[in-house]
């Protein structure tokens, strides 16, 4: 009897260990789905492992092995933050797998209904869309950015929003399981890959179609010729006093070396000024004296003191030294560049002890040579709604300037790059990105990534350059995307809910 119980014992340890092997097995092939390994074919089956392990548990271990595998995936992805706050990446980290864990409960909940096909992708893409707005949202790597090189598949973005890419992919992963699990027919089997093989063609159809559409940034009418300088300052010196002349002397280089070839729009990254508009003045004088010499309009980041506050803004700077139009940014980072809840809680002080910055309340839209165009700040490009409403209210090209030397040489820039992507695809514009160690270039409306500033052995981060593009302006009309936002979003909602009522009235 001792014996049996042992055996027994030893039996389910066993499961349990190759269950959790399982978990950890989906969350690596998400992994790596991801930049710097970019083997996106690994997320259309990533989830099988997971899903596999999912059926016939109870809610309460679902969602148990879904956070184990959360937690992987996350820690993983999102590893980079340690250089900013260990504290604060442990929180988020744990914080995310919750949303991986809530996925686990409706997957075995929604799984017994006829339509789980589509009621499991929905589920996720509800899930993904909730995290990319509550408490301020974090949109980071999503599912469908692990496409951003797979342009025929991302090109659906332009209507469904890069969250429809989410979908598809989620439910390429359903039907996987689904038919190699033993919980359908023959007969559902055979449905089930038919249903999913469609939809996948008629994306991939759809794809082809618009990358055909698509040409060469050369060709478009009313180009305007754009410079990105990536000066690769060292985060430990961009607000130092003795650094200051090294770092204009830096900018002012590369911006002069990119007047030379017949620019017309030379873009600085996020905070590229070493001073702030309001207190050093001085370090402005000698940035508007660099475009009036080289006769060029600048876009520079900077930090602005007006009444007191602190921005974080853009400002465009005109051929005759003067400011011509000014960005102030309206998505901040909490804990980045406010502290949420200070004065009730003021203990999250210590989790990243940062002074607050003040949020913008326009939609500015800057013109330069009869083209207009937005500046996106920071991860302001993870927020396609702001995307949306730039280009709706005029802007005809969308330019990125972020800073992401805080995270050293890892996978945090390339993954940021992503986001841009699917913004030039969702709202068929182009797209400039200046960042201040990379990775910094040029994304057609395609989300074809044309060019970008390396050194000659390939390497994009944290070296010093500038490219120029000439950048096409299309006038034509707005993306079904950016006229209606994320109608696909309400529709896999109201699709939920029908899964979880039908679930529940299946239970009675």
């Amino acid at each position: 009897m001792l014996r049996k119980i042992r055996s027994h014992s030893a039996y389910r340890l066993s499961h349990i260990a190759k269950e959790f092997f399982l978990c950890l097995l989906s969350a690596v092939l998400l992994i790596f789905s991801f930049p710097t390994f970019n083997l996106w074919i690994f997320a259309w089956f990533g989830f099988l492992p997971l899903l596999l392990v999912l059926q016939k548990k109870s809610k309460g271990k679902a969602f148990l092995f879904s956070f184990f595998t959360g937690i992987i995936f996350w820690l993983g992805t999102i590893y980079w933050l340690v250089h900013v706050t260990l504290t604060g990446t442990i929180i988020l980290i744990l914080y995310l797998a919750l949303y991986f864990g809530l996925f686990g409960i409706l997957f075995t909940y929604l799984l017994p209904t006829t339509y789980c096909l589509l009621f499991i992708p929905s589920a996720w893409v509800i899930l993904e869309y909730i995290r990319g707005h509550l408490l301020t949202g974090f949109p980071w790597a999503l599912l469908g950015y692990s496409q951003y090189l797979n342009l025929p598949i991302i090109q659906i973005a332009d209507i469904t929003g890069a969250l429809g890419v989410s979908f598809l992919v989620m439910m390429i992963n359903a039907a996987v399981y689904l038919v190699v699990s033993h919980r359908s027919s023959a007969v559902s089997k055979r449905k089930i890959s038919a249903v999913a093989i469609l939809c996948l063609f008629i994306a991939l159809i759809y794809g082809y179609y618009k990358l055909r559409l698509q040409t060469p940034n050369t060709q478009h009418p009313r180009p305007i010729r754009v410079s990105v300088i990536q000066a690769n300052i060292a985060q430990a010196l961009k607000w130092m006093p003795s650094a200051r002349a090294y770092i204009l002397d830096e900018y002012t280089e590369l911006t002069k070396k990119a007047a030379l070839e017949k620019t017309e729009l030379i873009i600085w990254p996020e905070a590229a000024s070493p001073g702030i508009l309001g207190e050093e003045d001085w370090v402005f004088e000698d940035i508007f004296s660099l475009a009036k010499d080289a006769r060029v309009p600048l876009l520079i980041g900077a930090v602005v003191n007006e009444k007191e506050k602190y921005f974080n803004s853009a400002l465009l700077v005109d051929d005759g030294g003067k400011i011509a139009g000014r960005y102030d940014k309206l998505h901040l980072v909490p804990f980045g560049e406010y502290i949420p809840l200070r004065k009730i809680l003021p203990f999250l002080e210590t989790v990243v002890p940062i002074g607050d910055i003040t949020r913008g309340q326009e939609y500015a839209i800057f013109k330069v040579h009869n083209s207009t165009f937005a500046a996106l700040i920071c991860f302001e490009d993870l927020f396609p709604e702001l995307s949306r409403q730039f280009v709706m209210k005029g802007a005809q090209f969308l330019v990125n300037i972020t800073n992401d030397a805080w995270y050293k040489e890892t996978s945090a820039p390339f993954q940021h790059l992503q986001a841009s992507v699917f913004r030039a695809v969702e709202n068929r514009v182009f797209l400039c990105r200046c960042a201040n160690t990379g990775v910094s270039g040029f994304i057609m409306p395609s989300g074809e990534i044309v060019s970008e500033v390396k050194d000659k052995s390939g390497k994009k981060i944290f070296i010093k350059g500038f490219d120029t593009q000439n950048i096409g302006i299309l006038k034509g009309p707005l993306s079904f995307y950016t006229r209606y936002g994320d109608i696909f979003v309400a529709g896999c909602f109201l699709f939920l809910l029908y899964g979880i009522m039908f679930a529940f009235k299946k239970e009675q």
